[in-house]
């Protein structure tokens, strides 16, 4: 990082050679206007038609970013800029960098992060699908701020700008279109200052088509935005699963449940222990997509994790499998002694099947613990390694 260079416009460009010599002018304005110690940097991902000679014409340093993505090159951008600022837009004309100026106000007023908002300022008409403006990115910015208290109204707006010690702290990981979103949720987990200031959408000055795709890239930023959640749509689910089955199981171990003209007997057991086994195995593995997340710095932080790896060891999930194990085999075992009471002979279906169904569900659990806790210590390797 250069001390005497406070802001770094940053353009991504693949093959956006009718429109990138307008953006770097228009980037040039504002710093002109506004006396900035600045430069323009174009992030080249392996354009075939003229860019990077374009931008260097137009007096931007051009970085070539071999690896595809629009995170890649982004990211490869944001590591050859030398600003203390780093200002991002598409070079397609759908943003003025002439706006910039509120956003890096906003930074030298104490932001880590600030991001344009299209739905607070203006879109111009013709410069976004319907779908995408009523449908798509509401959506997905509402899911976004669910998931991950956010106040920001517009995830996925390309204006943006950030402090590079925000982005070092950061440590952005994604290379494709969840490059936007992970940085909203980063930022907003971390607890960095995340302003938002209104910002005009124009209408893109390219006659090809965009790289967008809209049901693609949708949907990219949604799974995204959902795995990196494992809370509410693995860990939630799955509890509610747990608690349903459990309460069915215990309800239904005295007898048969009679409600009306309705019966509920060992058939409704089953049913219970399926709902714990299956809402057992998705809480354990939220908590193991949790552990990836946290190890490989791609999803938010959680202070608990640290604590948990101390309290929940690979011999203590050991040992609770064991004995879940043994409680299930034991009821199992119990059933067969029965059994051999009576010659091996028939048994009464409703009382042995009560036994049999809480048995075969321990050991499931057990097996589920015992598999689960290997797993999470193998995820933990690289944190242990590196204490």
């Amino acid at each position: 990082m250069d001390p005497d260079l406070e802001v770094s416009f940053v353009m991504p460009c693949l093959d956006e050679a009718e429109t990138l010599e307008a953006c770097i002018a228009a980037a040039r304005r504002c710093i002109e206007e506004n006396d900035l110690a600045a430069e323009i940097v174009v992030a080249d991902n392996g354009s075939g038609d003229g860019s990077p000679e374009i931008a260097r014409r137009a007096g931007a340093r051009v970085v070539p970013v071999e690896r595809k993505g629009y995170g890649s090159a982004l990211m490869g951008g944001f590591a050859a800029a030398r600003g203390r600022y780093l200002v991002m837009g598409d070079a397609d004309l759908s943003y003025d960098f002439g706006e910039a100026m509120p956003l890096i106000r906003e930074l030298r007023a104490g932001a880590d992060l600030v991001m344009g908002s299209r739905f607070r300022g203006r879109i111009e008409p013709g410069a976004m699908p319907w779908s995408h403006r009523w449908i798509g990115n509401p959506l997905l910015s509402a899911v976004g701020r669910r998931l991950f208290p956010s106040p920001v109204s517009d995830f996925h707006c390309g204006l943006r700008a950030l402090s590079k010690q925000a982005y070092g702290d950061l440590n952005l990981r994604t290379t494709g279109m969840e490059f936007a979103s992970e940085m909203v949720v980063k930022a907003t987990a971390r607890g960095l200052r995340v302003a938002e200031v209104p910002i005009t959408l124009h209408r893109d000055g390219r006659s090809r088509p965009p790289h967008l795709r809209s049901f693609r890239d949708g949907w990219r930023h949604l799974r995204f935005l959902l795995t990196l959640s494992p809370r509410w749509t693995l860990f939630v689910p799955g509890a509610l699963l747990c608690l349903v089955g459990g309460a069915l199981l215990v309800v239904l171990a005295p007898g048969p449940l009679r409600v009306g003209d309705v019966t509920f007997d060992v058939h409704t057991m089953l049913v219970g222990s399926l709902l714990v086994m299956v809402g057992y195995q998705a809480v354990t593995i939220a908590a193991a997509a949790r552990i990836y997340a946290f190890e490989e710095e791609i999803g938010p932080p959680a202070k608990w994790l640290a604590s948990a790896f101390e309290i929940f060891t690979l011999e203590r999930g050991i040992l609770a499998g064991l004995m879940l194990v043994a409680a299930g085999v034991g009821l199992i075992a119990w059933l067969v002694w029965q059994w051999r009471a009576v010659g091996f002979g028939p048994l009464e279906t409703s009382v042995t099947l009560r036994p049999l169904v809480f048995g075969a569900t321990l050991v499931a659990l057990g097996m589920q613990t015992l598999l689960m806790s290997f797993l999470y210590s193998m995820l933990g390797i690289k944190r242990r390694r590196g204490d």
